[in-house]
């Protein structure tokens, strides 16, 4: 089974998420147990404060560093084996398909979701890695961490059909092939006849040069682009 716990601010944003079906499926099936952690019980004092102005000067509010760590270690007391600890934050690496399989294989996960203008420098010191979803900019760690928890969920074994999580998109650096069902024609578009001549080498064959071609457009659409 993997662990995955989740340190946040705000965790109401969780409620409809854990109740997706791939989720909900997960840990039905006892491949998947998600734990959520309020960095605010661990801040002490009666106002609880989590934040802080910066030092030197400078706008918005840092999360300050020791709530994050108590957090942490209480995360890491509720699940008896090792964690990888992970702090979701823009400047990490660029999060991808590969990354996701890697983390479906372990057996606990930390997710550390940043907030405000950014976190105390010093809880970095505190995580193994730091990974980002994306260059854009969000109000916190909760959207990146229901992505990479959806990523990884949906890997385990038995929540998607046997097979069906290899031929996605991004499996091999492609793309997925493009996908129809009824009707066979819609305002004068039409499924591929391909598509129904019931010949299945000849559909692989189709969906492969589609792929191939998909990549293409994708690869000139960057190269223009940057």
């Amino acid at each position: 089974m993997l662990t995955i716990s989740v340190l946040t601010i705000e965790p109401a944003l969780f409620e409809s998420f854990l109740s997706s079906h791939v989720i909900r499926r997960a840990e039905e099936l006892r491949v998947l147990k998600v734990n959520l952690i309020d960095i605010r019980d661990y801040a002490g004092g009666s106002f609880r404060h989590i934040d802080d102005s910066p030092y030197g000067g400078g706008n918005g509010m840092i999360l300050r560093v020791a709530p994050v760590v108590a957090a942490l270690e209480e995360a890491e007391k509720r699940v008896d084996v090792e964690a990888v600890r992970i702090a979701l934050t823009p400047r990490g690496e660029k999060y991808t398909q590969d990354m996701a399989w890697r983390l479906s294989e372990e057996r606990h996960l930390i997710l550390v979701c940043g907030h405000y203008e950014g976190m105390d420098e010093r809880i970095y010191s505190y995580v193994d890695r730091e990974i980002s979803v994306g260059d854009y900019i969000l109000t916190g760690g909760e959207l990146p961490a229901q992505v990479m928890m959806d990523s990884i969920a949906r890997l385990l074994s038995g929540v998607l059909k046997e097979g069906s999580a290899r031929e996605e998109s991004f499996e091999d650096g492609l793309m997925e092939y493009p996908q129809y069902t009824k009707p066979q024609e819609f305002q004068g578009k039409r499924v591929p006849d391909v598509l129904l001549s019931g010949n299945h080498e000849e559909i692989r064959a189709w969906r492969e040069r589609q792929r191939i071609d998909m990549g293409k457009t994708e690869a000139n659409s960057n190269h223009k682009s940057g």
